[in-house]
């Protein structure tokens, strides 16, 4: 049995970039997809943070190396692809989570900051997946792509209109590319976290916040950044075939089957 799930889920001989890996939550997932097997290239603007994610991946035995990116700039994000095929000789698997988040509320939202949260959330997301699927498709080869989505962006949520409308853009963008690449082999999967105290979030995790959260949590907690890491798994994997793709997996303790 053990052989056999090993074969499902493994990730060894896989390379896997992970657009945000400095994050807390998709830096967690590169670090559980460098367990199962990967080689895990961490991106982000951070070098001290990128840095401080390779080690931490090395610490546990794994293989994993940094690369400065721009989400916003597609030239940056070419550039990424072939420093990686140069130093890895392939890519099997894309995570996209690059994110920026603002609390203003909606009056108050200037077009230059809507457009920033856009360009970082949205079409930051969209520039990665046309220039690894663009890869995946000119080689022929099998790709997985996994796209940050949010519970915001299944249910609309106070304090965060710009992101929650940015999201839920990201849910339907991968369910587009999904169909659109299906019978190519490029899997486009959206992994759906629920309330995971992070960067992004804290500015809005005040007392009253918090309690709405947990009132309408059936977990009554917090999410933990390991529990990202088998569904990551999942969809990186194998154990996903050919078949699970254009899909919302959520990890969110019951908060979207949550109602009254």
């Amino acid at each position: 049995m053990s052989n056999y799930v090993n074969s499902l889920f493994s990730l060894e001989g896989k390379v896997a970039v992970v657009v945000g890996g400095t994050g807390e939550l998709c830096g967690t997932m590169a670090v559980g997809m460098a367990k199962a097997g990967a080689e895990v290239v961490i991106v982000g603007r951070s070098l001290e943070k990128g840095e401080a994610r390779v080690a931490e991946i090395e610490e546990a035995g794994g293989k994993a190396y940094f690369v400065r990116a721009e989400a916003t700039d597609r030239e940056s994000l070419n550039d990424l692809l072939n420093r990686v095929i140069e130093k890895s000789g392939q890519v099997d698997i894309l995570v996209n989570g690059a994110g920026i988040n603002s609390p203003t509320p909606a009056l108050e939202i200037t077009d230059e900051e809507f457009h920033r949260i856009l360009d970082v959330n949205l079409v930051g997301t969209l520039r990665a997946c046309q220039v690894f699927a663009n890869y995946f498709l000119s080689k022929e080869i099998p790709g997985s792509i996994i796209n940050l989505g949010s519970i915001s962006g299944l249910n609309p949520l106070s304090r965060v209109f710009s992101y929650s409308a940015s999201k839920a853009a990201v849910h339907n963008l991968s369910r587009n590319l999904a169909r659109e690449w299906a019978d190519r082999d490029i899997r486009v999967n959206t992994l759906v976290p629920g309330f995971f105290p992070a960067e992004q979030n804290r500015a809005v995790l005040d007392e009253s916040r918090v309690l709405e959260i947990m009132r309408h949590t059936p977990a009554s907690r917090f999410g933990n950044p390991d529990e990202l890491i088998g569904a990551t798994i999942l969809l990186a994997s194998n154990a996903a075939g050919g078949f699970i793709t254009g899909t919302e997996v959520v990890v969110d303790g019951g908060f979207a089957c949550m109602s009254i």
